[in-house]
């Protein structure tokens, strides 16, 4: 049956992703290690958007624990691809988990880090399996994740300059990554207006306009000059 075989899929996929996440801290910063910057803990807004930012706040001490960013400073990423890789996983892991849930009718799961929660959804796999709709988005999600993780830990994405000014900090540091159909801001001092965004609170995280987003905001003036 086409659900049946979409579950089945995911199960690969899941699999691969247990195998592979683990080896994206290790890339972070080769051979390097430094003391954690601790910010004070800010209580976290309601519902979904809350608990992925509370678990993407552990995540970045982690990275801090690796050195990815120097205590008492607000630096790039050392090695932006890995820590996007990152970033775009764990929330893509948690709000999967958290639809597989809901459609399943089963309460809220707890927090946890990012292999624990795959492995809650494989064990799920059964009921998926059930739900031909679900068993594909549960497949689709997790091979996109399985492959952004694989082409962050093989060669290096494709970086291309784009011409003017950022329309939120005004700087020439504008990149296309065509592999992922974007384009992002890479000055680590950029915010956008949304007070919500990550780049406001998560050091790792910089702006991204889908490929559609920036031919508008091109067409409007609104991408700078």
């Amino acid at each position: 049956m086409p659900e049946e075989s979409s579950a089945a899929q995911a199960a690969l996929w899941i699999t691969t992703l247990l195998q592979q996440f683990p080896e994206l801290s290790a890339e972070l910063v080769p051979g390097r290690t430094a003391p954690a910057h601790h910010r004070p803990s800010v209580p976290p807004p309601p519902g979904l958007a809350g608990r992925i930012r509370e678990e993407r706040e552990e995540a970045l001490l982690l990275q801090q624990r690796h050195g990815l960013v120097a205590p008492g400073h607000s630096a790039a990423p050392l090695r932006l691809h890995i820590s996007d890789a990152i970033r775009d996983i764990t929330d893509g892991v948690i709000e999967l988990e958290e639809a597989v849930r809901d459609r399943l009718g089963l309460p809220r799961a707890r927090r946890a880090p990012v292999p624990e929660r795959l492995r809650r959804i494989a064990s799920l796999l059964d009921g998926i399996a059930a739900d031909p709709v679900l068993a594909a988005h549960v497949r689709d999600e997790t091979r996109r994740m399985a492959r952004r993780c694989a082409r962050a830990l093989g060669d290096t994405e494709t970086v291309v300059r784009v011409f003017g000014r950022c329309p939120w900090c005004d700087s020439v540091s504008l990149r296309a990554f065509p592999d992922r159909s974007a384009v992002l801001c890479i000055n680590p001092a950029c915010r956008c207006p949304d007070p919500v965004c990550g780049c406001h609170d998560d050091p790792a995280y910089r702006h991204t306009w889908d490929e559609g987003e920036w031919e508008r905001a091109a067409a409007t003036g609104e991408a700078g000059a």
